[in-house]
């Protein structure tokens, strides 16, 4: 596993917020769709940092940070990608 990888996973899990930590899911399904809404929040704010940004209406530190966590999702979700066909792929060359 690429060590800048596992470190961007790490990253992302610190910047959620450990105020108020998530309740566990009742099942798989409820955790991906968790995972994703989570993922798609963080792009969408990032956007509107970046759309603020270019109208003058945020600073540059602001625009900064939501480039950073926005790029620390998208690092999270390819490695999570990665090792769900990872673990597809092993399940394939499982003998019958």
């Amino acid at each position: 596993m690429d060590i800048k990888k596992s470190m961007a996973a790490q990253a992302y899990a610190q910047t959620r917020s450990a105020a108020a930590p998530d309740p566990l899911p009742n099942s798989a399904e409820e955790g991906v769709a968790r995972f994703l809404g989570t993922f798609s929040e963080t792009l969408a704010r990032g956007e509107d940092v970046a759309r603020a940004a270019m109208t003058g209406g945020a600073d540059p530190h602001a625009l900064v940070e939501a480039l950073a966590s926005s790029q620390t999702a998208v690092d999270t979700v390819i490695t999570v990608r990665d090792r769900v066909v990872e673990a597809y792929q092993e399940i394939l060359r499982m003998p019958v």
